[in-house]
């Protein structure tokens, strides 16, 4: 059954005019916030369901404590503020323990994907000059084998079971067990650093995103609040892996500001869709954060047809981020569970920029409007606001008051710190325009947009579109070097299951996009393939598509 709510914004414009967040000197989020909700020793902060089914509900106190044993077990061993520690960890209790326990020290947790090879942990402990790596057995598998590479990680922490003993290594558990319940360690400022993000490395090699104490911990209220909508009384799952910004966002800052409840599947390996509807239809989840590629999923026909019989049983709220959402996508859904998908923009480097928020109406396929607490708008190359219809790049207005809310630089990068900076302008790298309502409408990454014969064309339309043909169940658009026009359209195409690659179903795709986009967007080129090239967290990398394409058409 659906629990009714009355949002947390109700006035669009008031709530931009009037917005205002507390920034005190000293803040810390694992003292101030969670240790405010933890003097009601029995307010829920976690419902934790296991590989194996175990389920534990989890209370603030709970956090509060652990977090503390944490700080003190990591100072006895000599980590201190300002040091980096490296935490690869599943979705398992001790990620929360261990994060919070670090930042209530000052030190500097870089989350990341237990998708790395030992390539990329020796890679992010050099550059990050790393003190520390947090992990587990299998995660110390991987580190190792290049630990002799990787000089200044002095503490290497495993997360396993209490007796487990290896080689090297120090178990997490039995230092926390003999370490004090009580933090009393020296404060932090608010604008002291707090946490390290890589990006994801879509185009070149990840960079290092350095938020402070307030940046992301102060300023997730925004996406908390306004865009999840969440109560005191939710139950909030949010489905991305602990390694992403993303996490962050919806998995730490967001959620417990708001003094919610985080559902949290131990879930490894592939999206399951069906497994993912049982969970909403067994557990009271109130609000649910998913990612387009989930969603996309969750619409097949299998899926559909088990929620139509199995309704979630507490859902109220439903968010996607990380990619634009395709309409076709939200109408689906709208249609058989009668929730609508509110899209949300936002970066690794800032906290939710542009979103649907409740009192908005949903354009399909829309960005939404900006959030509270951010001047967002579509510039050209000189930093000029564009008008609307006009495409440009998405810019942060960061002069003369640069938002707290985003990331303080791309640490020990100062040419890419510099070089997102335009006028008065932080410029994301992603491109769009505004519609009258002020709307914004997502163009593409600026280095994945198609110049054909003068037009510019954006691939997450056409792959919007492609995706809208049964046959296909993945899709990446390019510019595919061409003598007549400079650059034309090529889709690289993943078939459905019962679909046989062909050029008759080439040309019926080709006709589908011509009907359901502008003609001049359809791929004049498509290769059907098994398989594309992705980073770690799953985002299609085009630019290797593109320079495969390069080198095919150079070498004709």
């Amino acid at each position: 059954m659906t629990v009714a709510r009355t949002p947390h914004m109700t006035d669009y414009e008031a709530e931009r005019r009037d917005f205002h967040l507390e920034v005190p000197e000293y803040f810390n989020f694992a003292t101030d916030v969670i240790g405010k909700w933890a003097s009601d020793p029995h307010k829920l902060a976690m419902l934790w369901v296991g590989q194996d089914g175990e389920r534990r509900q989890l209370t603030y106190a709970h956090f509060a404590e652990h977090s503390s044993r944490a700080a003190n077990a990591f100072a006895a061993l000599g980590i201190q503020k300002g040091d980096r520690v490296l935490v690869m960890l599943p979705r398992i209790p001790e990620w929360w323990e261990t994060v919070l326990g670090l930042m209530k020290l000052g030190a500097v947790p870089i989350p990341c994907t237990t998708l790395l090879t030992p390539k990329d942990i020796q890679f992010r402990s050099e550059v990050a000059e790393a003190a520390g790596f947090i992990t587990d057995s299998e995660g110390a598998g991987k580190f190792d084998p290049v630990r002799g590479e990787c000089p200044t990680v002095r503490y290497a922490i495993l997360v396993d079971t209490p007796r487990s003993e290896r080689a090297g290594w120090t178990n997490y558990r039995q230092i926390a067990e003999h370490a004090s319940p009580e933090y009393t360690g020296a404060k932090t400022r608010s604008d002291d650093s707090c946490l390290v993000y890589f990006t994801s490395g879509t185009v070149g090699y990840p960079k290092m995103v350095l938020h402070t104490h307030a940046s992301y911990p102060i300023g997730h209220t925004i996406t908390g609040k306004y865009w999840l909508d969440l109560h005191e009384d939710d139950l909030h799952w949010n489905l991305s892996e602990m390694g992403w910004a993303k996490a962050a966002w919806s998995n730490l800052f967001g959620p417990w500001v708001m003094g919610a409840a985080m559902f949290m599947q131990d879930a490894r390996g592939k999206f399951n869709a069906i497994e993912t509807l049982e969970m909403l239809h067994d557990y009271p989840i109130t609000t649910l954060c998913a990612p387009p590629t989930a969603y996309r999923m969750l619409v097949l026909d299998e899926p559909m047809a088990y929620l139509k019989t199995n309704p979630p049983k507490a859902l109220r709220h439903c968010v996607g981020a990380g990619e634009p959402l395709n309409p076709e996508v939200i109408k689906i859904w709208q249609e058989v569970t009668g929730m609508t998908i509110r899209d949300g923009y936002g970066q690794t480097e800032t906290v939710l920029l542009c979103a649907n928020f409740p009192p908005l109406p949903v354009k399909p396929g829309s960005m939404g409007k900006p959030s509270p607490g951010f001047d967002v708008s579509v510039i050209d190359h000189d930093g000029s606001e564009l008008p609307a219809g006009k495409e440009g790049d998405i810019a942060v207005r960061i002069k003369p008051n640069r938002p707290t809310w985003m990331f303080k630089e791309y640490w020990r990068n100062p040419d890419a710190t510099n070089g997102c900076e335009r006028g008065d302008w932080y410029i994301t790298g992603d491109r769009a325009y505004k519609d009258e309502d002020g709307y914004f409408w997502f163009v593409g990454r600026a280095d994945d947009v198609i110049i054909s014969a003068g037009y510019r064309i954006g691939p997450f339309e056409v792959e919007s579109a492609l995706k809208e043909h049964p046959a296909v169940a993945e899709s990446a658009v390019i510019a595919s070097p061409d003598e007549m026009r400079g650059e034309i359209v090529k889709a690289f195409v993943i078939l459905a299951p019962g679909y046989t690659a062909s050029p008759e179903l080439a040309s019926e795709i080709q006709d589908h996009v011509k009907r359901v986009t502008a003609p001049y967007k359809y791929p004049r080129e498509i290769e059907f393939v098994e398989a594309l090239p992705k980073t770690i967290s799953g985002k299609i990398r085009r630019v290797e598509l593109r320079e495969m394409e390069r080198q095919k058409k150079m070498g004709k």
